[in-house]
């Protein structure tokens, strides 16, 4: 009994270590920070049970990533294709903004860091990691056919071999390089300018006193301040609301009309998707301290905030990013 169950305790040791990359590559292949987490959880479950048959003919990495990319596949052959709102209509002049939402499975999700990028001592391949699980990106990577996808992210992202991809895929060297190069061109085409943003990892003294400004002026409802740090072409966005605004007049706008209850608001700062972003915590109306609002995932580009996105389904994120529900005044 103690042999087996030191054996036992071994292999989810060993499967659990991969839990990150893996969830990861699911998030790219996915768009959605839950089921991604379902995709590997039924990656590891499927392992588990059927290690006694893993041979050791490719590695235990390699084995595993066969299973995801199994699992994904079968994920996506329902359709749902998910998208940023910027993805879907044009922006709204703010004098026709309304906010409207759309189902939940419409919308890209947000994912923590933590979840989805490992550790790596590479400065370079860390920067590829960060890049890859940007919103743009990960949106980018929806109108890609899902084996498309799987081939762009194991070779361009994960630095896979043609011929270590196509064992996976149980297909020919030809084919998946033929599918990288018809992703790439779609890649190309749907990322287009908005894909360009700063991640360093750590943030260079700039970006942090950009940030630092940016949780004064939003803090202090200093519409001034803030639209000075945003591009003249900055966008906001509101999932799950299909509402999204560009230029800095109308973003301001926007905050002193319709989202004028998020004045006196409390920013704290935490990451995603390879890029800064703040747990929003409005005034609480029935009480003392702040309630959760919004986790705001924001895009820098050359000394200036380019992307606010706001996702607003608190009940989903907060726990997901493990952020308090709520603020107290004096910690605030």
């Amino acid at each position: 009994m103690t042999d087996l169950t030191a054996t036992t305790t071994d292999i989810d040791s060993r499967l659990e270590g991969h839990r990150v990359e893996l969830t990861g590559y699911c998030y790219r292949m996915l768009g959605s920070a839950f089921e991604a987490e379902d995709a590997v959880q039924d990656t590891l479950v499927r392992a588990w049970r059927n290690f006694d048959k893993f041979e050791g003919r490719s590695s235990l990495r390699s084995w595993l990533y066969r299973i995801a990319t199994n699992v994904c596949l079968d994920m996506l052959n329902a359709g749902n294709k998910r998208a940023r709102p910027v993805d879907l209509t044009g922006p709204t002049p703010l004098a026709q903004a309304a906010l409207n939402p759309l189902p939940e499975n419409t919308w890209l999700e947000p994912m923590p860091d933590g979840r989805i990028l490992p550790t790596v001592a590479d400065p370079a391949e860390a920067a590829v990691a960060r890049e890859s699980v940007r919103l743009a990106f990960v949106a980018a990577l929806q109108h890609l056919p899902p084996k498309q996808r799987a081939v762009l992210i194991l070779r361009e992202v994960l630095a896979w071999k043609a011929s270590e991809v196509a064992e996976l895929l149980d297909t020919s060297v030809a084919s998946v390089n033929s599918a990288l190069q018809r992703a790439r061109a779609t890649l190309t085409e749907h990322q287009g300018s908005a894909s360009t943003a700063d991640t360093a990892d750590p943030l260079d003294e700039e970006q942090r006193k950009l940030l630092e400004r940016y949780v004064a002026a939003f803090e202090g409802y200093d519409m001034k301040a803030l639209t000075a740090l945003l591009h003249e072409d900055a966008v906001m966005t509101m999932p799950p609301f299909d509402l999204w605004l560009q230029g800095h007049d109308d973003i301001a706008g926007f905050m002193t009309s319709i989202g004028a209850s998020c004045e006196g608001s409390r920013l704290v700062a935490t990451s995603a998707n390879g890029t800064p972003a703040f747990a929003h915590y409005k005034p609480n109306p029935d009480g003392p301290g702040f309630v959760p609002w919004a986790v705001q995932v924001i895009d820098i580009q050359a000394g200036a905030i380019t992307g606010m996105h706001c996702f607003l389904d608190t009940p989903r994120w907060f726990p997901l990013f493990g952020l308090p529900d709520h603020l107290e005044a004096d910690a605030a």
